[in-house]
């Protein structure tokens, strides 16, 4: 608008050219109707923000000025139109700067009017007050009628429909099969089930979590009550197998970190990696290994050997092939510790992140476990494709007759975690002496039962707070419970909850304290849901009903609770800055349960603790403090 009001200002008695009548025009009317636009925007952020997440009420009159605001994009796309209509026009002479402007101008309009409608076609929900109205009543509804079942059962069906093309449209640069679209319609009822019951927008989860992080800082500041402390320290003996697992997880978290291939040593030797791939790597492929998929002038098998430290000739198998439940792998020979080692690669393309959100629940029947277990459905899928190749393939075998004395072990980071963990269960029955260490697995892996069985040959090592390690759909249900509370009860407007978010984020200081509803309240008041909460939570979805109804609990819910695999390593930092500034990070190791593991932790460090580069440092680190123990 000051552009073309300048513009205007410039040019204002220099209109007599040819066409410049229809552009003394064009500019006026879009300087008005810019001024409009302007306006109706002001008033939106303002009224936006009157009141609280969780009292609307100051800002009743929002739908009003959003629809004056839709009316707008009429006049605002008729005179992009007419701009470059009179751009285009060739029997306009007038100066070279102006029509550079309006070009501008009109590029500019087009530009704005695209992306609102792309991001219209993103954040709209089509079911509207559908989904609400449904939804709220159906405690109260008798949904035993036909009509009323039908009429929940076409708004559940719709949503799953919205988010299955959400999926298709965020995955439509991959090739498509049945696998797909199988995998789609799973995720999309996933999403469905844990979105729908809820009230809130992007921003709202934002603030939220803002919040929780703060809260939870808060905590942890606080001295810790007795029974959470220690009582007794570890036996001589339970270090000692700490420290041997610890320095062995150390080593073998090479290997998995060598199955991402380029991209990891890419990623940790930025400055050097594609000079001394080029160098090592343009030759022909060996022909000791076998190697199956895609490796484009050799970057990802040089990386593993840069990063492992292996010869061509250790090498038995390597698969770069990746598709839907199908991941890359290596099987290798260790000589140092006379294994052979199978590597799982974790999630690095689109493929991988719908493995890891096919997140039902499957059986996984085993001879010696005393009942059914429950296992993630395409973790199991990506182990069962490896376990076909290692067995039908007869790679095993050939690993095996060549190094007959050597033990089997499998290792993997994040999905790759996870898939060597329940390979690991497969495999156990004909390889008795097997080991795995998962690193960083996701938390919604095994049943108890499973966990259970697997503490005598898994061990899964977590870093900090790492998100991964503790996701799972009870705790995710858990976690949305917790940001509805904490924005229910919080009194403080939406933006200053978010700006004083990001400056804590990113400078530090004091965890806010921002006065909440619960203020004043007796204690017995505080059992009971807000008002405010309760219009957050439309209604408990399914997967929370059946994690704390009691009448639930003879029917196994659809998301039941799962666990980390095996014996777990749980690896913090001992004394460091908060920040991320710091470069004298000292760490601890500890054996942990899965108990620990059962809430999702809020902290700039919730991703960075699950990188792979992250968990090798940690562990490096404690392996060399250990090593410089023993030689003093």
């Amino acid at each position: 608008w000051i552009g073309i009001l300048t513009l205007y200002t410039v040019h204002k008695g220099q209109f007599n050219c040819p066409g410049g009548g229809l552009l003394h025009s064009y500019l006026l009317v879009l300087l008005i109707l810019l001024a409009s636009i302007i306006c109706a925007l002001s008033a939106l952020v303002y009224i936006s923000m009157q009141g609280t997440i969780s009292n609307p009420g100051p800002r009743k009159s929002l739908p009003k000025l959003l629809y004056t605001r839709l009316l707008l994009y009429l006049p605002e796309f008729i005179w992009a139109v007419v701009g470059a209509v009179w751009v285009s026009d060739s029997s306009v002479h007038c100066e070279k700067t102006v029509i550079n402007v309006i070009i501008g101008t009109v590029i500019a309009s087009w530009v704005i009017i695209i992306f609102t409608i792309i991001g219209v076609l993103i954040v709209f929900d089509p079911l509207g007050g559908k989904k609400t109205f449904y939804l709220t009543n159906s405690a109260n509804r008798n949904l035993e009628s036909s009509q009323s079942g039908q009429l929940l059962y076409n708004v559940k069906n719709t949503a799953t429909r919205v988010w299955e093309k959400r999926i298709r449209l965020l995955c439509c640069c991959i090739v498509q099969d049945d696998d797909h679209r199988v995998a789609f319609t799973s995720i999309a009822e996933l999403f469905r089930t844990y979105f729908s019951d809820t009230d809130l927008v992007p921003s709202d989860i934002a603030a939220g979590l803002t919040l929780l992080h703060q809260e939870q800082d808060k905590m942890e500041s606080c001295p810790k009550e007795p029974e959470e402390v220690l009582c007794h320290s570890p036996s001589s003996r339970v270090t000692d197998d700490l420290d041997i697992e610890v320095e062995n997880a150390a080593h073998y978290m090479l290997f998995a970190a060598a199955a991402y291939g380029w991209p990891y040593y890419v990623y940790t030797n930025p400055f050097t990696a594609l000079c001394k791939l080029n160098g090592d790597c343009c030759g022909s492929r060996p022909t000791d290994s076998d190697i199956t998929g895609s490796d484009r002038h050799n970057f990802h098998f040089g990386s593993i050997l840069k990063i492992t430290g292996l010869q061509y000739r250790d090498f038995i198998h390597i698969s770069f092939h990746n598709k839907i439940y199908e991941i890359p792998f290596f099987v290798a020979l260790d000589h140092r510790k006379e294994a052979i080692v199978v590597a799982v690669r974790g999630t690095l393309s689109f493929e991988d992140i719908l493995t890891d959100l096919s997140a039902d629940c499957e059986d996984l029947t085993l001879e010696d476990v005393l009942e059914n277990g429950f296992v993630h459905k395409g973790i199991t899928q990506a182990a069962n494709y490896i376990y076909r190749k290692l067995i039908n393939d007869g790679i095993l075998n050939q690993a095996f007759t060549i190094a007959p004395e050597y033990k089997l072990v499998i290792v993997g980071h994040s999905l790759g975690g996870g898939t060597a963990s329940i390979l690991a269960i497969m495999l156990r029955n004909s390889f008795p002496t097997l080991r795995c260490y998962a690193f960083s697995p996701p938390g919604g892996l095994l049943s108890k039962s499973l966990a259970d069985y697997t503490k005598h040959f898994i061990v899964s090592v977590i870093v900090g707070k790492d998100l991964v390690a503790r996701l799972s759909m009870p705790n995710m249900e858990d976690l949305k419970r917790r940001i509805v509370r904490i924005v229910a009860n919080c009194n403080r407007p939406k933006y200053q909850i978010l700006l004083h978010g990001c400056w804590y984020e990113v400078f530090g200081g004091d965890p806010a304290d921002f006065p909440t509803e619960l203020d004043g309240r007796n204690q017995d008041a505080l059992t009971q849901p807000l008002l405010a909460e309760e219009s957050l939570m439309v209604h408990r979805s399914p997967s929370y009903n059946a994690l704390e109804d009691d009448s639930h609990l003879n029917s196994p819910p659809q998301y039941p609770h799962l666990y980390l695999p095996g014996k777990i390593i749980h690896i913090v930092e001992e004394s460091s800055s908060r920040r991320l500034c710091s470069s004298d990070i000292k760490y601890t190791a500890r054996w942990s349960n899965e108990t620990v593991f059962s809430s999702i932790l809020i902290s700039p460090k919730m991703i960075t603790d699950h990188m792979p580069d992250v968990v090798l440092k940690a562990l490096n680190s404690l392996s060399q403090e250990h090593g410089s123990c023993i030689s003093c």
